[in-house]
């Protein structure tokens, strides 16, 4: 069996509030790879973590991070509480990036980084950028995005190490050679279009293998880095326990 990457998506999202300082350490202490996270810029231009952007689903509270000020997305609590209840709150803040960045420094270093650009400007990349080259990992990170142009400039202005996903889920696409990995959901692994996706020769990123029988398919399909949001069935079949 080839070495494959242990991802955890969101840090260990199926059991702490995604994208948190907490589930990033949990995932780090289960003994995964790399960690997955998503980054946007506050609107006083600080990168800050979280999936949607806008606040409800996380947060309960209406609002998008781009119209607000760091200190005010401090104010706000990512528990998750539609998914977790009352169980973290007022436990978890929504980091920034040289938060997770600082975490890493100093509990992971060898850690791996799945930088999802996911507000779609060339400001986001260029701020991102400069953190992770300032905490000296910038060569341990993956950039992913969902908009070929951020690819492309990612691939052309950084030369970073950059994954995306098929052309029919991208924004703005202007072709696969800005790629260097691909990346592939549960969904596509297990259909008939996935060959087309393998035939281009790019290693493979597949997401979210969460159960064992996903965890199985996704090694007889040749993956090379396997995300999860709970890593645990991921790394008892790779017998990593």
């Amino acid at each position: 069996m080839k070495n494959i990457v242990v991802e955890g998506h969101r840090g260990w999202a199926a059991c702490y509030p995604e994208n948190t300082l907490l589930s990033f350490e949990k995932a780090i202490e289960l003994g995964v790879d790399a960690v997955e996270f998503d980054v946007w810029l506050s609107k006083d231009k600080v990168p800050v973590l979280m999936h949607d952007g806008t606040t409800l689903r996380t947060c309960g509270v209406i609002g998008h991070l781009r119209d607000m000020t760091l200190e005010e997305i401090k104010e706000l609590d990512p528990c998750y509480a539609e998914k977790f209840g009352e169980t973290f709150r007022g436990q978890v803040k929504v980091p920034t990036l040289r938060e997770l960045l600082e975490l890493r420094k100093n509990k992971a270093p060898h850690i791996k980084l799945g930088v999802e650009i996911k507000e779609y400007t060339e400001e986001n990349v260029d701020l991102t950028v400069a953190l992770l080259k300032e905490y000296g990992c910038f060569e341990d990170c993956w950039f992913y995005a969902f908009n070929g142009r951020i690819i492309r400039y990612l691939k052309e202005k950084y030369n970073g190490r950059t994954m995306g996903y098929p052309d029919f889920q991208m924004g703005e696409f202007d072709g696969y050679d800005a790629y260097e990995e691909i990346g592939l959901n549960m969904r596509i692994v297990n259909s008939e279009i996935f060959p087309i996706y393998k035939a281009k020769g790019m290693p493979m990123h597949l997401y979210c293998a969460d159960t064992e029988e996903d965890v199985r398919l996704c090694i007889e399909r040749g993956a090379d880095l396997i995300t999860a949001n709970d890593p645990r069935a991921l790394l008892k079949i790779l017998g990593r326990t």
